[in-house]
């Protein structure tokens, strides 16, 4: 699993500006492009629980590294910034189920 953590890593470090900024700009796009890697995780065998504890991965990298597009990122870096360790655990929990809903 420690794999994975560095491949995600990876991947947000080098994510293409443009196309990461194409994914930021619409809260819609964001979640089925996030719904999209949830599939790729359970086709992957990835339990919810690991999908989460990666979702708060790219969720802690967001808060601090990327401005807000609009107010539904702005609400979220909010709510993260404000909520403790559980907290953020629950948040990425249900973002993971809002992009599932999205199939």
């Amino acid at each position: 699993m420690e794999n994975i953590n560095k491949q995600v890593e990876e991947k947000l470090s080098n994510t293409d500006e443009q196309k990461k900024e194409q994914i930021l700009a619409d809260f819609s796009v964001f979640i089925n492009y996030l719904s999209e890697k949830v599939e790729l995780g359970e086709k992957m065998g990835l339990s919810e629980e690991r999908i989460a504890q990666l979702a708060e991965k790219v969720a802690s990298h967001l808060a601090k590294k990327e401005e807000p597009k609009n107010s539904e990122e702005y609400l979220l870096q909010r709510l993260w910034q404000v909520g403790d360790k559980d907290q953020q655990h629950m948040l990425a929990h249900m973002l993971v189920k809002l992009a599932k809903d999205q199939n």
